[in-house]
């Protein structure tokens, strides 16, 4: 029997990218996952994005895009579309508009009492998991 592929969202910041990754049906969110990013080397987390693409049987990575408000693109928008670039060909890639997900990842965190001011990571993380669950349609 074939392995069931999974879809997996990012989170992509300057610092650190939140994954997470969908339940092998592609109904919900499974896992999380923190990635670091080096300044100046991208091919390290691109290297663990594939890892993660072979170790969760991936086919389909879903991007966060921050548009601006009036919808249009800005430059972060811009540098999350360009990191992905290498990985064109190898997945589908789907674009997501992630406006205010940190927002409302905060906002969650703090209805659960986690202290995440000190661990930015665990925005990252639920983030990429909002851009997931928005993407499903959960």
């Amino acid at each position: 029997m074939d392995k069931l592929n999974r879809i997996m969202a990012l989170d992509i910041g300057d610092k650190r990218i939140g994954a997470a990754f969908s339940d092998p049906f592609g109904i919900f969110v499974s896992k999380t996952e923190l990635i670091l990013r080096e300044k100046n080397n991208d091919k390290k987390a691109l290297d663990i994005i594939e890892e993660y693409c072979k170790t969760y049987n991936v086919l389909k990575i879903v991007v966060g895009v921050p548009y601006n408000m009036d919808g249009t693109f800005g430059f972060q928008a811009k540098k999350n579309i360009e990191f992905i670039e290498p990985l064109k060909g190898k997945y589908e890639i789907i674009y997501q508009d992630e406006r205010l997900t940190s927002c409302e990842a905060e906002e969650m965190l703090k209805l659960e009492k986690k202290k995440y001011t000190k661990n930015k990571g665990l925005v990252d993380m639920r983030s990429a998991a909002i851009i997931l669950e928005d993407y499903l349609g959960v």
